[in-house]
C-alpha cells in the first residue's frame, strides 16, 4: 500500500488504532529501562557529580524539539507541494508537542547550567536560537487558532514553518560557528561518540523512549484533530440544513 493511500482519514485512523498499542508498549518499556539505567546503573560524572543525570532528560528533549520541527517542515512541504490532505493536520498536531519539548529543553538546560556555569541563563548562541524556536512554535500555534479557515491557516502556517526551518542548522552548528558555552557534538560524530559507554547507553535508550513518546502523542493528536474537524463539519452541515436560506446567501459570492 502506497504512502498516499493513507491520505484517506478513515484509513489513517484505522492504521493509528493498530499502531498505538504497540507504540505505547514499546515506549513504556524503553522508559522503564532507560530510567533504571539512568538512575541506578550510569555512574556519576567525576566533575559534575549527580547533576549529570539531568542529561538524560535534557539531551533527548533538545533532540526532539528539533526533530519535531523537522516533521513540521516535511508536513509543510506536503501541504504546499503535494497538497496532502493530512499534511497540515500533522503539522498542526506537532506544534504543541514541539513547544513542550523545547520548553523542557530550556528548563532542564537552565537547571543543569546553574551548577556548571554559575547562572541559569546566558545569551549563548545555542540557547538563544532554541528560545527563537520556542517563539516560532508559539507563533504557529497562535496562527492556527486565530484563522477560522483551516485551509488558509494551513497554507500560511506552512510558509511560516519553512521560513523558520532556517533556524534548525543554526541550532545544530552554533557550537561550531561561534564561541559558546555548549560543548561540540559528542554522540553523533564521524569518528564515533566521545561519551563513555556507561553514560552513552542510558542516553541512547532514553532518546529512543522520548522518540517513541513523540510518535505516540503525535498520532493521538492527529487522530483528535481529524475527529475535531469532522465534528465541526457536521455542525456546519446541521446549521446549513436548519437555515438553508442563510446558508445559500452566505455561499453566494460578493457582488
Amino acid at each position: 500500500m502506497a504512502f498516499w493511500d493513507y491520505a484517506n482519514p478513515t484509513r489513517f485512523l484505522r492504521l493509528v488504532q493498530v499502531l498505538l498499542p504497540w507504540l505505547i508498549g514499546l515506549c513504556l518499556l524503553f522508559f522503564a529501562v532507560g530510567l533504571y539505567m539512568s538512575l541506578f546503573i550510569a555512574p556519576e560524572d567525576y566533575q559534575q557529580g549527580a547533576t549529570v543525570r539531568i542529561m538524560y532528560l535534557h539531551v533527548p528533549a533538545a533532540w526532539l524539539c528539533m526533530m519535531c520541527y523537522s516533521v513540521m517542515t516535511l508536513s509543510s512541504i506536503g501541504t504546499l507541494v503535494w497538497k496532502h490532505p493530512l499534511a497540515d493536520v500533522s503539522a498542526k498536531s506537532a506544534a504543541p508537542i514541539g513547544a513542550a519539548f523545547t520548553f523542557m529543553a530550556l528548563v532542564t538546560g537552565s537547571l543543569w547550567g546553574k551548577p556548571m556555569w554559575g547562572t541559569y541563563w546566558v545569551w549563548d548562541a545555542r540557547l538563544t536560537s532554541v528560545l527563537v524556536l520556542l517563539i516560532m512554535y508559539l507563533g504557529l500555534m497562535t496562527l492556527w487558532r486565530t484563522m477560522e479557515d483551516q485551509i488558509k491557516a494551513g497554507k500560511a502556517a506552512a510558509v511560516l514553518t519553512l521560513v523558520g526551518a532556517l533556524n534548525l542548522p543554526i541550532i545544530k552548528f552554533s557550537v561550531d560557528w561561534w564561541n559558546t558555552l555548549h560543548q561540540p557534538a559528542s554522540v553523533i560524530r564521524m569518528d564515533g561518540p566521545t561519551i563513555h559507554p556507561d553514560l552513552l547507553w542510558p542516553l541512547v535508550i532514553m532518546a529512543i523512549a522520548f522518540t517513541l513518546f513523540f510518535f505516540v502523542i503525535h498520532l493521538m493528536a492527529m487522530r483528535n484533530e481529524i475527529l475535531r474537524r469532522r465534528v465541526r463539519n457536521l455542525r456546519m452541515r446541521a446549521a446549513a440544513a436548519s437555515h438553508p436560506g442563510t446558508a445559500a446567501a452566505t455561499a453566494q459570492p460578493a457582488e
